[in-house]
């Protein structure tokens, strides 16, 4: 570059407001080597494009083993967890507003005998996941990926052929597309207040349906732009039946935008990374490599978790140490004088509600989350009700937890120290609670939550025959099987 040149970049520069600079990746950065500060590595290219060629080429049989494997959990897990959640009221609502709009009876409520249209049953089946807060969980992002991606495409295999092997596949390039883009934004995008669940999800959506619809890169990239135009939740709907519908609303969105794009409805081209685009508008962070980097060879859908307790993924830590310090201990609730808690500051923020009123806000409470495993020794569905937000046991003891934010606690770590009245302390420290990367659920824990979720909504004898096809869906010839045998009797 000039002498010339380079004074004419600077004086451009300094003409412009910050803000301007600031937005204008490319700008700022030639400005800033013109300064002589360090350069930034200029995003790619075609990010969107990229990412559509990644979606439309790629194989079911281009998928490690264990990919596969973790795949399959995460279908289980979701199965379970929709089936669990069709009984609860915030499910019962959808379903009575819905009713009257919904068209064709195309596909199946999981654990009911209503069917809806697809766009109807996969927002009703997202919600019925995720109102527990029990569904799976990509820590990396606390996206909780099978919701918006599963409920879309198991409606969609109602309403038309779609294989077991293209049905993995699907799902697990839906849920790799919504963690890569989730992993390029956070944790400036949740920080501010947006739910990564829905705002990431509905990508993941969008390119598991457009899969099976077979769009073409050019659609596919239309579908992923019309995703991006459909960001869904904000962090204050916590604690809420809100909350539910984020995942419900993004699978349902998800839909639409492949719908559209499988027509020739057109969008950006560079939906996600243009200037003025998804990345940039809700983010102060874009890393494009997470999304492009090493596409078909690292897996974020490997990486997928699933819940023992049925709350907010910071709590379960300190969930894990109450009851095992509870149980070697035999401790009741009136042995008890306090619990000091070493935490993250995520976990308050998260979960500071200090005095739940009923059963959705107690999952965003680490104060009835503790009080309740040290009572119940669980943090099943079941401790997170209207029931045992009230029980008087509960929030006497709620009272005298004391959570502390302390520096060097990983958000995944609590201390735990419990003084009891007669002078002792117990004490313990949890690294990796079961249910995360490092200490994961097994496949017969899962069967056991699974059963626990589905008994007394499918008959008995459904829940093992349920399983065992989630557990062989690569045989099926149609994955539609999962959802006939997943309604109510």
């Amino acid at each position: 570059m000039s002498t010339t040149d380079r004074r004419t970049m600077l004086q451009v520069a300094a003409a412009l407001p910050l803000a301007t600079i600031a937005g204008d990746t490319a700008f700022a950065q030639a400005a800033g080597a013109a300064s002589g500060a360090a350069a930034k590595v200029a995003p790619p290219k075609d990010v969107t494009r990229q990412l559509a060629h990644y979606l439309v080429t790629a194989k079911y049989e281009d998928l490690p083993d264990n990919v596969r494997k973790e795949g399959v959990r995460t279908l289980l897990n979701w199965v379970g967890v929709a089936i669990g959640g069709s009984r609860h009221q915030t499910v019962d609502i959808a379903v009575s507003a819905l009713a009257p709009f919904s068209g064709p009876a195309q596909a199946s409520l999981l654990g009911r005998r209503e069917r809806f249209d697809i766009m109807n049953a996969a927002f009703i089946n997202g919600v019925s996941s995720h109102i527990f807060d029990y569904d799976d969980t990509h820590l990396k992002t606390v996206i909780h990926p099978a919701g918006p991606v599963a409920s879309a495409i198991l409606a969609l295999a109602e309403m038309q052929p779609v294989t077991g092997k293209e049905f993995l596949n699907a799902l697990v390039l839906g849920v790799e597309t919504e963690c890569r883009i989730g992993n390029a934004v956070y944790p400036n995008h949740y920080d501010v207040g947006w739910h990564i669940t829905g705002t990431a999800g509905v990508f993941g959506s969008a390119a598991a349906v457009g899969k099976l619809l077979k769009l073409n890169e050019q659609q596919m990239v239309w579908a992923l732009g019309l995703a991006a135009s459909q960001p869904v939740g904000l962090r204050e709907s916590f604690g809420s039946m809100n909350k539910s519908f984020n995942p419900g609303r993004a699978a349902s969105s998800g839909i639409f935008a492949a719908m559209l794009a499988s027509k020739n409805f057109t969008s950006s081209d560079g939906m996600i990374e243009a200037k003025r685009g998804w990345a940039h508008t809700i983010s102060t962070k874009q890393d494009y490599d997470e999304i492009l980097g090493d596409l078909g060879k690292r897996y974020e859908a490997a990486l997928n978790t699933y819940k023992p307790f049925a709350c907010g993924i910071v709590m379960h830590p300190a969930i894990d140490a109450a009851i095992q310090l509870r149980n070697e201990n035999k401790l009741s609730a009136d042995q008890i004088e306090r619990v000091d808690l070493k935490v993250h500051p995520l976990v308050l923020e998260l979960t500071g509600k200090k005095t739940p009123r009923e059963g959705l806000e107690g999952k965003f409470s680490i104060y009835h989350a503790v009080a309740v495993a040290l009572v119940e020794g669980a943090g099943g569905e079941k401790q997170f009700s209207d029931r045992a937000v009230t029980d008087p046991v509960m929030v006497a003891l709620r009272s005298k937890v004391v959570p502390v934010v302390t520096r060097g606690i990983d958000p995944a770590q609590v201390d735990m120290t419990i003084v009891l009245k007669d002078g002792r302390q117990l004490h313990r420290h949890i690294e990796h609670a079961i249910g995360s990367v490092e200490m994961p659920m097994t496949d017969k824990q899962l069967e056991t939550k699974f059963s626990d979720l589905a008994d007394g909504i499918i008959a008995t004898p459904a829940i093992r025959r349920v399983m065992d096809t989630c557990w062989n869906v690569e045989s099926l010839t149609s994955a539609a099987e999962i959802a006939k045998m997943s309604v109510s009797a």
